[in-house]
């Protein structure tokens, strides 16, 4: 056999006995003879219980791992871990109660002779924001440094969201410190606002090296606003923030030299180093540890690349050990292919199929730098994987019947989390897409649903002609009302997808996304 007909990532009912395989060719053959469905408008392609053809399962027992003609294991995934909707919740008390008490020190730490004084007021105030936009930035931190636990809870979408609400209050903070801290001493001795400024870079230790900080900072600010963002290649941007490492590091080492809260107040200066090692310790964990842990443990190698649609890419790999890899459909993995030219840097993909030992398969769209050199991938190069992350899992349904709707390479995670979902689960599948060449897995698609005897509906036609509107969405899907509904794809159709829903009245609760977006 040879490896472009080999599917070592197949679904669900790839892991059925013979039997079962059987009874699925059976069924196949039966919907061919039954009659289809009144004809719908030509750009909707419906494959539903009464109306499906051709379509068997995609996967077969026994399958032949690529290149090595050996048969793939039969064990299955280990499971993904449910979310703990708590944690969230403690975490944000616990960050409350940090921010709390450090403004509660440096408060106290301030004399009545100092406030008398000229300047006084300007100082403290200068003092309070410092420490306030520096704390702010280690929550930001925090959000993304891809605690395991916060990221079943909350998802990164939604952390993400988060970093980027903080985002604008550090850099407002930090700049308000820098005037007031400025315009106090300035008062207090007597000259001008520039002249003291001036004297802060050249005669303070470490404040120059703070101000290249702060430079950083702002840096990382400007690349992150949504316009700049469209104008930027990921690896572009991610290069720009790797800097606010830097940016924090300077920051810490002028607080420390130079910071008056910290003289005279040894617990003051004991609860900021605690709390600034704490982030750096979760960090070093969680994003540099862990990722280099798992995957010397899975040995992660490519056994093969194939196209599934124009510029889109499955990457198959062969591991150890990947029944012991909690995942769920619809999560994913930051993924480095460790390659001269790509080794530095990691993107976040979703797998589009649950881990089938000893196989893992991850389907990219050529986008960026990295997407772009997937084609050029080759077999045995090692791969590093950081995660899983996401809570677009079956763990946030509030019902059983969903509605998966997904356009472009977002169809993948639905793959994978169309797999995941219990039997009892009924489901509705829209896909979106130009032609019916774009619509990447649709015969596996098509073949999980068969198999759980749900419906398929495909999408077909440009944007400007065929609309996914709340209209198309009702017909399609009468009860949507009813359903979980989760949606991915690119931010404009997502949005749009969201809006029409929510018009059909599903509860914002109800509804789950995964944008494909930095």
């Amino acid at each position: 056999m040879s490896v472009d007909n080999v599917n070592p990532a197949l679904g669900a009912s790839g892991r059925a006995d013979s039997a079962k395989m059987n009874l699925g060719r059976a069924h196949a053959r039966r919907r061919d003879s039954a009659p289809t469905a009144p004809m719908k408008p030509h750009h909707i392609a419906d494959h539903e219980n009464h109306g499906m053809t051709d379509r068997t399962p995609v996967a077969t027992t026994g399958q032949v791992a690529p290149g090595n003609g050996t048969r793939a294991s039969r064990r299955r995934p280990r499971p993904g871990h449910a979310p703990r909707p708590w944690v969230a919740d403690a975490l944000s008390a616990l960050a409350g109660l940090g921010l709390g008490m450090t403004l509660g020190l440096v408060i106290t730490g301030e004399s009545r002779g100092s406030l008398a004084a000229p300047g006084g007021w300007l100082i403290a105030g200068g003092r309070l924001a410092g420490f306030t936009g520096a704390y702010l930035m280690l929550v930001m931190v925090v959000l993304i440094a891809r605690l395991p636990w916060l990221e079943r809870a909350v998802g990164q979408d939604r952390l993400v969201r988060w970093h980027r609400r903080i985002g604008p209050w550090p850099l407002v903070l930090i700049g308000a410190h820098v005037v007031l801290i400025t315009l106090g001493y300035a008062q207090l001795a007597k000259v001008g606002a520039l002249h003291q400024f001036w004297v802060f870079l050249t005669s303070y230790p470490d404040v120059l090296a703070a101000g290249v900080g702060f430079c950083l900072l702002v840096m990382a600010g400007v690349t992150s606003i949504r316009v700049a963002r469209r104008h930027l290649k990921y690896e572009t941007w991610w290069i720009v923030h790797l800097y606010t490492y830097l940016a924090l590091a300077l920051a810490f080492a002028h607080q420390i030299t130079t910071g008056v809260s910290f003289i005279g107040h040894p617990l003051t200066r004991a609860v900021w180093i605690a709390i600034w090692a704490l982030t750096a310790g979760v960090v070093i964990v969680f994003r540099i540890a862990q990722p280099i842990a798992r995957s010397l443990r899975h040995q992660l190698r490519i056994a093969t690349v194939r196209e599934e649609a124009p510029g889109v890419f499955s990457v198959i790999c062969s591991g150890r050990r990947l029944d012991r890899l909690a995942v769920s459909g619809g999560q994913f993995f930051k993924w480095r292919f460790l390659t001269k030219e790509l080794w530095w840097h990691a993107h976040p993909y979703s797998l589009s199929a649950l881990p089938q030992p000893p196989f893992l398969r991850v389907t990219i769209k050529g986008l960026g730098d990295q997407s772009s050199a997937i084609a050029a991938l080759k077999r045995g190069t090692r791969v590093a994987i950081e995660g899983p992350y996401g809570a677009f899992t079956h763990h946030v349904r509030a019902s059983e019947r969903v509605a998966l709707v997904g356009a472009g390479v977002g169809i993948t995670p639905l793959r994978a989390l169309l797999e995941d979902l219990p039997a009892t689960v009924d489901v509705s599948l829209i896909v979106r897409a130009s032609t019916p060449e774009d619509i990447v897995h649709r015969d596996e698609l098509a073949g999980l649903v068969t198999h759980r005897g749900g419906h398929f509906h495909e999408v077909i036609g440009a944007r400007h002609e065929v609309r996914l509107d709340a209209r198309m969405l009702g017909e399609l899907v009468p009860d949507l009302a009813g359903r979980d509904v989760y949606i991915c794809g690119p931010g404009g159709f997502s949005e749009g997808i969201v809006a029409a829903a929510l018009k059909l009245g599903v509860d914002r609760d109800r509804i789950h996304e995964e944008t494909f977006a930095f």
